[in-house]
């Protein structure tokens, strides 16, 4: 084994999994922490009679936190000339070497105390309102004086606009600018993430969504870089392929190479800001054919001559950033990369995806979950109406026969949905490995998996988080596949299912613009589900 081949093993299986801490860990290794603080809040003791060494533990760690307080007040506060990059840094440093407790109280500080001024905005409204427009000014006025009201108006009005920004802007703008800086407000967002699902306050959530469109804004497609990802690259990159692989886990270094071989591409978005790491990168198989199973794509077929693929297959797309979430670099990529092989390969005529359905199952046993007590509840009452508004069956008569059918005994379950959903919540899924039980499942679930991609909707958008990004880049639903991808994590994700997702050139915006318009949902025909 090659010094290079041993070098991504060694560090891909010392790295973490959780990408929040993969981000942390990649920040430049200068950085330093304090080493007599204490990153863990378990570890900070808050009563300061239990031992002189806690005491001062908790006091340093007080410290440094006041200090970081300060020197984020020196970055906002000093002029545009006068803040300095030692100002920046100290407070880059200062900010990675808080606990988790002390980035969270940081990030209440400046949603809370570098917000809107208010008071000034309220001030100038008063303002704002008392003048009159400059087309409603009297004709009868002098030249002069309409021009003198009229500049009264819009330096009010500039005032205003400007008087609506955040303090915390000022941050932002001079950290963007500043080496390190994009990367840290990356994660300085994933913190801001992490903290939003235990305290989602208005402050915090309006401070994450003026972030996010800073960052938007920041990695325009004007700003990044496409770079095709290769055998020939250095480790450190290839070593982050590895990690950040999200959907299709590599197995070991034959499995990589593969993938970065003949009849396979990889493409990774990069911004000169963040060198050396990819936002973003997407797996291609070049394939005669549209492939139905992930097996086909990663193991079971040798790789085609290239010159005979008419399919560009994107199998996987990964992003490397937790603090870049709901920012959609993937729309972008995925446009380059189609023109990039079309230009390249004429002879390839059909892009699409192999896909996972990430959020079938949940909603599939949550379904079934909820329904079987509805159904209990009519039985107990001996009702021939239905207990609920909500109540329905989920399952078409032939399937609730069919089901029955499996039941060995009353205690399998009193109906089809309660059988299904025994069958369904068993951890090890011996159900994906019978005989007897698949044929009798494939066509149920499959019905189910196409109206939970094409009607199962959220505030009028596909329900599945993939469905949703495709579709509002455009593509269709082309075919949904069964028995796809047959490991642990698929059976578990969406029943081994995966589905299709064609991109026509000739409809990509049409499509994109209907969904997002109307929620339109385009799919092949036949593909709509029996209700």
């Amino acid at each position: 084994m090659s010094k290079k081949n041993l070098a991504i093993l060694l560090r891909a299986r010392m790295r973490s999994n959780d990408p929040t801490k993969l981000s942390l860990s990649q920040f430049p290794k200068e950085i330093p922490s304090n080493p007599q603080e204490n990153h863990s809040r378990d570890h900070i003791v808050t009563n300061p009679t239990e031992g002189s060494g806690n005491s001062s533990a908790f006091g340093t760690t007080r410290r440094v936190y006041d200090v970081v307080c300060e020197t984020m007040h020196s970055a906002i506060s000093a002029s545009k000339t006068g803040v300095s990059d030692i100002t920046l840094n100290d407070f880059q440093e200062g900010y990675l070497s808080l606990s988790l407790e002390d980035r969270e109280k940081l990030l209440v500080l400046l949603a809370k105390e570098y917000d809107v001024n208010r008071e000034q905005v309220r001030k100038l409204v008063k303002q704002y309102l008392g003048l009159e427009t400059p087309d409603s000014v009297d004709e009868e006025l002098s030249s002069p004086k309409k021009e003198a009201l009229a500049s009264v108006f819009y330096r009010i009005e500039w005032n205003l606009r400007h008087s609506l920004k955040p303090t915390y802007e000022i941050l932002f703008e001079r950290l963007n600018t500043h080496p390190g800086g994009l990367r840290f407000l990356s994660i300085l967002r994933a913190d801001l993430l992490s903290m939003l699902t235990k305290e989602n306050t208005p402050s915090l959530r309006t401070l994450d969504s003026y972030l996010k469109e800073k960052l938007g804004m920041w990695l325009s497609p004007a700003t990044l870089e496409l770079h095709q990802i290769t055998w020939d690259d250095p480790a450190s990159l290839l070593e982050k392929i590895v990690a950040y692989e999200a959907v299709h886990p590599i197995s070991n270094l034959l499995d990589l190479k593969r993938r970065l071989g003949i009849g396979r591409r990889c493409f990774g978005y990069f911004h000169p800001a963040i060198p050396g790491e990819p936002l973003i990168f997407i797996e291609v198989a070049l394939m005669e054919t549209i492939a139905q199973t992930i097996q086909e794509v990663l193991w079971d077929n040798p790789p085609i001559p290239e010159n005979q693929a008419t399919c560009a297959l994107f199998y996987s797309i990964s992003s490397t950033q937790p603090g870049l979430a709901g920012i959609n670099l993937g729309k972008f990529l995925i446009k380059r990369v189609i023109k990039l092989v079309k230009k390249d390969m004429p002879h390839v005529s059909t892009f699409v995806t192999l896909s996972p359905i990430p959020g079938f199952m949940q909603w599939l046993l949550s379904k079934l979950s909820s329904q079987s007590k509805f159904a209990a509840d009519e039985r107990s009452t001996q009702s021939t109406s239905p207990s609920s508004t909500f109540s329905e069956n989920v399952l078409l008569p032939e399937e609730e026969q069919a089901l029955m059918s499996l039941s060995d005994d009353s205690s399998s379950g009193d109906h089809g949905m309660e059988v299904l959903l025994n069958l369904l919540s068993v951890t090890n899924c011996d159900w994906a490995t019978s005989p007897r039980i698949l044929p009798v499942l494939e066509p149920i679930l499959m019905r189910l998996c196409a109206r939970y991609l094409l009607q199962e909707k959220k505030r009028g958008k596909a329900l599945d988080s993939v469905a949703n990004f495709h579709l509002q880049n455009g593509a269709m639903v082309e075919r949904i596949n069964w028995m796809a991808d047959r490991s642990e994590k698929g059976v578990h994700q969406s029943a081994g299912i995966m589905v299709n997702y064609v991109y026509r050139l000739e409809n990509i915006e049409d499509y994109s613009q209907s969904y997002f318009a109307s929620g339109k949902i385009h799919a092949s025909p036949g593909l709509h589900p029996r209700l």
